[in-house]
């Protein structure tokens, strides 16, 4: 599933920043303990050097008896086998807290007046862990508290930054060649994003002017083939009248008629198109869709008549709308048409009208059509069937004009075409 571009950086900043968050409070932890454990054993070093310096002259075994009845954390004891310094971290029972309590102990090995003792010291670590807990929990607070601002400046910025971005994306997701009315882009100052604007500029005027030409080359030549191709059917028309044709030449002058009859069709219909796409149908008033189907109903009959083609009508609402009729009519009779000639013999057609809507079902072929190029121009589901491909084409182009909605279904072996109105 995609996702904007702006919660994408900020999703993959924030899960970062979370990891980075997460490996730091610890490392600060262990880091603050090895730190506190180290300036601990200095203290410790300290203290047994001082001790020597004052009292290693002086001191007499009455004089330890009395400092180690007087002394808890410090201590002379009796000698033994020990040749260097060491500091360890004991539990000790405290009869006092009754509890365990962690402590940095030294023991040294001392000469007082001449004889060997063990001096032993030892620092409390329970301070220190409330400490480092407390400067751990300060930093977590810290950190996440710069964090969120973090975030919310950088998304408070990222936003007004990216803003001519999403505004490009608006304008061409809103622009239509067909429409003299060019996208308007935001300025900026951001190099990237006013490049890619003139970019989008160039190709829109490219292409622009490409339509036009293509439009008005269409409409050009549909006009001037109207007179060429009626001259052509009026000639063909007499030369049938003549009397003494043979079979053969009454055969090929009905198959020219026909694709004469072809031609006129396709050059009605690109007219049509033309006209529809430079808004020539702008005038709109009332229109019964029911009135218009039941006033023709018997015309599509005869048309149908040629497949034995069944026509039925399932009114449920009377639907009025506001359109241009000329247009609104060419729709329906496309709709008629295009069931009549996509249907198989003894088929149906079902003509249904509920609330905006209006829907025509035709049996045919027993396979769903492509619902994606249905609707293109010179489109045709069976390359054999009679037609130009431009029907539906002009369908799909009034319901756009009208901001109407066309669509297509296949249930229950009907071929199923709707316009929400």
């Amino acid at each position: 599933m995609s996702e904007k571009l702006l919660k994408k950086t900020t999703h993959t900043f924030l899960i970062f920043s979370i990891i980075i968050l997460m490996l730091a409070a610890p490392l600060f932890y262990f880091i603050s303990s090895w730190l506190y454990s180290y300036e601990t054993d200095e203290i410790l070093l300290f203290h047994k050097q001082d001790f020597i310096e004052q009292y290693q002259d002086v001191f007499t075994e009455e004089d330890i008896a009395i400092w180690n009845k007087y002394n808890r954390n410090v201590t002379i004891l009796p000698y033994h086998e020990l040749k260097n310094d060491s500091i360890v971290l004991e539990v000790v029972y405290d009869k006092i807290a009754k509890e365990n309590i962690p402590y940095r102990i030294l023991y040294a090995p001392i000469e007082l007046k001449g004889k060997k003792y063990i001096y032993n010291e030892r620092i409390n670590l329970v301070e220190m862990e409330g400490m480092v807990w407390s400067i751990s929990l300060m930093f977590l607070i810290i950190i996440a508290f710069f964090l969120v601002v973090i975030l919310y400046v950088s998304k408070r910025s990222s936003k007004k930054i990216w803003e001519p971005f999403y505004d490009t994306i608006i304008q061409i997701r809103n622009f239509e060649i067909d429409k003299d009315k060019l996208p308007q882009f935001m300025p900026t100052e951001i190099e990237e994003f006013d490049s890619l604007n003139k970019s989008i500029e160039r190709l829109i005027e490219k292409n622009t002017a490409i339509y036009k030409n293509q439009k008005e080359f269409v409409e050009n030549a549909a006009h001037e083939l109207q007179t060429p191709l009626a001259l052509f059917q009026s000639k063909i028309d007499t030369i049938i009248q003549t009397s003494g044709l043979s079979k053969e030449q009454s055969v090929l002058l009905n198959a020219l008629n026909n694709d004469v009859s072809r031609l006129n069709r396709l050059n009605k219909n690109l007219l049509l198109l033309s006209k529809i796409e430079n808004d020539s149908y702008f005038e709109k008033q009332n229109y019964s869709i029911n009135n218009y189907i039941d006033k023709n109903f018997e015309f599509f009959e005869e048309q149908a008549e040629a497949k034995n083609i069944t026509i039925s009508r399932h009114y449920n609402h009377q639907l009025e709308i506001e359109t241009n009729p000329i247009l609104i009519e060419v729709l329906i009779n496309n709709l008629f048409l295009n069931a009549i000639r996509h249907n198989s013999k003894s088929g149906i057609i079902k003509i249904e009208i509920e609330e905006k809507t209006l829907t025509f079902s035709n049996t045919g072929a027993v396979d769903a059509l492509s619902g994606e190029k249905l609707f293109n121009r010179f489109f045709k589901s069976d390359p054999s069937a009679k037609g130009n491909g431009l029907g539906l084409a002009i369908v799909k182009k009034i319901t756009e004009l009208n901001g109407w909605k066309i669509g297509y279904s296949f249930e229950n072996d009907l071929h199923n075409f709707f316009i929400k109105f």
